[in-house]
């Protein structure tokens, strides 16, 4: 227990520090859609229970995972009991701690193949990441499905560990029939009454339509009158007896199945359970975000590399379980498991943003990014000595060869940086917002900096390495705080160097700051014009101020004060003849302005 006791300094450190700071973030542009995503998906529970519906559509973002923000607004609506905070500032308390999660999972896998003080300093490297700690407190969907990639691939590399041969005990031909034969019609049986949901329900409707139609059919022989009741009444009920059904088959069946794996083979019981918690967590994080079957199938490699065809059982064990759990947690999946998950591919890997992107100082089309787009942004959005230092790893691992003992690391760093780097880059896959949409890469940068503190022997360079590689993400983190997430490093000259050329201050969080100074000098009752995403500006405003935004057909006869972002160039269209009164600036980047017209 003593040897783990400075990475969990270093993790209680990180959310002490959190925990006096998640107060003091702007709330982000895509905050309120998915919150209110996260509401409609809980409610559909108890409306699929009751009446056979889940209430959700591509427009409800449907299309995203539910799970992680389901959870967060769980864990918010019971902290609110508690805490005076504000909503807004407790997510990003959950945030952040799910951030930490991340961190020590990250910490976790560098043990496996770095020594001790190498690994903690990959960890701090990662962690005091300015872009990083920023994201960490305002990011509801990317650095949490990081944190949760994290997490699968640790659990899952427990989970190939634990893989021993199924137990070769001899069993009768009869035992073996009654084995396979069972464990194929569970399969078979609870996967179609899922899959084919949709095509239940219409073979339903269209029975109670030709019976309403008078066509003979088991309607007419079951149903009380069908003609004078709604045909929507009697779609209800049927459907809703065929998931009650189902239900009861499911738990009869597979309390049926366990039995007898646990009588005539134990070690397939055995091996459930220890596969369950990987399976659940991959899961969870598929139902986070749909690329999250990604870090299964980096363990499936590894499994197979490692332990050959005696892990192909408890591979197939993990991806029933980690099927069944995304399906549970994401509930615009209901209806048409299989439909709605591949148009959720489509839709997640081609975004239809229509934004434009702001790159070196030129506007583009998200669909339409430079080759150079995510090369460029990783070499000036990572602090200084993080390229130099993994570079170096990359060198030493491979000059070394197998005798360096890090060729599971190679293997991990090629599947799971290198070869979706060059993915992204080449099909020039949409982006925007930056590259937070893939911050779910980064860590084998930061595995392979380990190596390069792990190649300095003499244990007090290594430590003093790692402080002076640390000394540019901390200044970044304070210096910038509370934005943290629009580092660039000094490669381009950092904030001054980044000012019109490229992306800063993309989600607005700026505007809780706007709003604190328009709260101590607007007069009562004052009527404010807020460009943009106005709700941002609003959850922190004085509750007697007027606010009016594109969004709103209302309009006053004249503004005490008007707020822009400097996002699109509105700080230069909106109002462009009004008094600046106020700047809100990092450096010598601009972020947003309040206007007196």
């Amino acid at each position: 227990m003593k040897k783990n006791y400075p990475i969990f300094i270093i993790l209680l450190s990180g959310l002490l520090v959190g925990f006096f700071t998640f107060d003091q973030y702007g709330e982000s542009w895509d905050e309120e859609s998915l919150q209110k995503y996260a509401v409609k998906s809980l409610n559909a529970y108890p409306t699929w229970d009751q009446e056979g519906v889940a209430d959700l559509t591509y427009d409800d973002l449907g299309n995203y995972g539910p799970f992680y923000v389901m959870l967060v607004e769980h864990i918010t609506q019971f902290l609110s009991a508690y805490l005076k905070n504000t909503l807004s500032d407790l997510r990003h308390l959950i945030y952040f701690i799910t951030y930490i999660a991340g961190v020590l999972a990250f910490y976790t896998l560098a043990k496996r193949w770095l020594s001790e003080i190498p690994a903690i300093g990959a960890t701090l490297l990662f962690m005091t990441q300015p872009l990083l700690w920023g994201h960490a407190f305002i990011n509801p969907k990317d650095t949490p499905f990081l944190a949760f990639f994290l997490l699968s691939l640790v659990f899952g590399f427990k989970m190939m560990d634990s893989i021993k041969p199924i137990s070769s005990d001899p069993l009768i031909p009869s035992a073996k029939r009654t084995l396979t034969l069972l464990t194929a019609l569970w399969l078979v049986s609870v996967f179609s009454l899922f899959f084919f949901t949709q095509a239940l329900h219409n073979y339903i409707t269209s029975l109670v339509i030709s019976a309403q139609s008078g066509g003979t059919n088991i309607i007419t022989l079951i149903a009380k009158n069908i003609t004078t009741v709604s045909s929507d009444v009697y779609v209800q009920r049927y459907f809703l007896l065929f998931l009650q059904a189902r239900t009861y088959y499911f738990l009869l069946i597979s309390a049926l199945l366990l039995f007898i794996w646990y009588r005539l083979q134990p070690s397939l019981l055995k091996l459930l359970i220890a596969v369950l918690p990987s399976a659940f967590l991959l899961g969870l994080t598929t139902s986070t975000r749909i690329l999250g079957p990604f870090a299964g199938l980096i363990i499936v490699y590894f499994a197979l590399r490692t332990k050959g065809r005696q892990a192909i059982p408890a591979l197939a064990i993990y991806a029933v379980i980690a099927m069944m759990a995304m399906y549970l947690t994401w509930p615009y999946l209901w209806m048409d498991p299989v439909g709605h998950f591949l148009e959720s591919l489509e839709t997640m890997s081609l975004y239809p943003w229509g934004g434009l992107v702001l790159f070196n100082g030129v506007k583009y089309t998200s669909s339409t990014l430079p080759y150079s787009y995510l090369p460029v942004l990783f070499a000036i959005q990572l602090t200084e000595p993080v390229w130099a230092l993994s570079i170096v790893g990359w060198v030493v691992t491979i000059a070394s060869g197998v005798r360096s003992g890090k060729r599971g690391l190679v293997e991990l760093s090629l599947l799971w940086f290198v070869i979706p780097f060059i993915g992204f880059v080449i099909m020039r896959l949409a982006l925007y917002d930056n590259f937070r949409q893939v911050l779910f890469i980064l860590p084998p940068i930061f595995l392979m900096a380990g190596v390069a503190f792990e190649k300095i022997k003499n244990i007090k360079w290594q430590i003093a390495l790692v402080i002076l590689c640390l000394f540019p993400g901390i200044a970044g983190i304070v210096s910038l705080h509370p934005y943290e997430y629009i580092y660039y490093n000094r490669f381009i000259g950092g904030m001054d160097g980044a000012q019109g050329r490229f992306e800063t201050d993309y989600w607005v969080t700026s505007y809780r700051e706007a709003a604190g100074y328009v709260n101590s000098i607007a007069p009562p009752n004052a009527a404010i014009w807020v460009e943009g995403p106005a709700h941002l500006f609003a959850i922190f405003a004085r509750e007697d101020l007027k606010i009016y935004s594109w969004h709103e057909a209302d309009r006053a006869d004249r503004y005490e004060y008007v707020i822009t972002t400097t996002r699109y160039d509105f700080d230069k269209t909106s109002y462009p003849e009004a008094e600046i009164v106020h700047r809100i600036m990092r450096g010598d980047a601009l972020l947003a302005v309040i206007k007196k017209p």
